[in-house]
């Protein structure tokens, strides 16, 4: 196959893989209407009494019909599914570039490979522990990042520069965009802490949700997955890899900066929770201010700041995507898009 093939390939993988989780997303959808009309249903007949008894017990608000049983199942397939088609187009990406290089030479890049990882460890983590309910928020996420990447972020498949071209920018990029994964599901779940804790709903999703301890616990283990795999990205091979380009190993550079600082936030939550006591409603709303400042490094730095190193615009020439057929300047050494790590060039 041709460089141009690969490239259609790619983008029609992922199209592909957007599609599958919007299928999967609308069957959650549908188990959820499925749980929450059961439930209304099963509060007219209390459970082992006959109709006309005085009982006051009510259907288990979690429990469903065998077609809310199917929708779940087929949900979580369907999104296995997805990301399977996902991991071909991602390759696909790579080989579209000559030389052929890993697939995140951009913003739209990093992107698709960031939705990739937060679906992959939703999927893996659904085989270990039970956490099938937060399917509807994956890939309710996973859906509006593709479709954002689509009419934002395209852009066409260049060669590395040679600053990027180097396995320390592997290794930095591959632990940032898992550590970055787990931090997002990690922040989900802290939102929905804070949402069910509030909450006294007996019916449709928030019941479904497990007791606001479990999401505590839950969103504790993913963020002390992602904290130490975050570490090695921004204090070790992101340094080594800065000073290969840039002949430093610190720049004050801002993504630097913000790199830091969610470090330092992550921090404070994993400190806070061992020395303090810190548990429920103010870890959760620290570790959603460590998302905050996590994002905000990946899109923010980007429109706001004009001073990054991280830049490699130098004297482009226009580019035509040969798939969409969007036009518009593309950098003779294209820039990196890479969420916060200690050393991502702005896209």
């Amino acid at each position: 196959m041709t460089d141009l093939q690969w490239e259609v390939f790619s983008y029609r993988g992922v199209i592909a893989a957007a599609v599958l989780y919007f299928l999967a997303m609308l069957a959650y959808f549908f188990e959820l209407a499925s749980l929450r009309t059961a439930t209304k249903e099963g509060e007219l007949v209390p459970v082992g009494a006959s109709p006309g008894s005085a009982s006051s017990a009510h259907v288990d608000p979690v429990g469903g019909s065998r077609p809310t049983e199917v929708a779940g199942r087929l949900g979580l397939v369907l999104t296995a599914f997805a990301v399977l088609v996902h991991f071909v187009a991602l390759v696909a990406r790579g080989l579209a570039a000559d030389p052929n290089r890993v697939p995140w030479g951009n913003m739209y890049e990093f992107t698709i490979a960031g939705t990739f990882v937060v679906a992959l460890i939703f999927v893996l983590a659904t085989l270990r522990i039970d956490i099938e309910w937060l399917g509807p928020l994956v890939t309710t996420f996973v859906v509006a990042a593709l479709m954002a990447a689509f009419l934002g972020l395209d852009d066409a498949v260049l060669p590395l520069p040679d600053a990027l071209n180097s396995p320390w920018l592997v290794i930095h990029v591959v632990s940032a965009v898992i550590s970055t994964g787990a931090f997002t599901i990690g922040a989900l779940l802290s939102g929905l802490y804070l949402v069910k804790s509030r909450s006294s709903a007996t019916t449709g999703y928030l019941a479904r949700v497990p007791e606001p301890k479990v999401l505590d616990r839950l969103s504790y283990r993913m963020h002390a997955f992602g904290f130490p795999v975050w570490t090695f990205a921004v204090l070790i091979t992101g340094p080594i890899w800065a000073h290969q380009a840039w002949g430093a190993y610190w720049n004050w550079d801002p993504k630097e900066v913000w790199a830091f600082i969610t470090w330092v936030v992550y921090a404070a939550y994993l400190h806070a929770r061992a020395t303090a006591g810190w548990r429920g409603r103010n870890a959760a709303v620290l570790a959603l201010v460590g998302a905050a400042t996590l994002w905000f490094n990946f899109i923010g730095i980007n429109f706001f700041s004009s001073s990054s190193q991280h830049s490699y615009a130098e004297g482009a020439a226009p580019e035509v995507s040969v798939v969409l057929g969007l036009a518009g300047p593309v950098e003779a050494a294209q820039e990196v898009g890479v969420v916060v790590g200690a050393d991502h060039p702005r896209a």
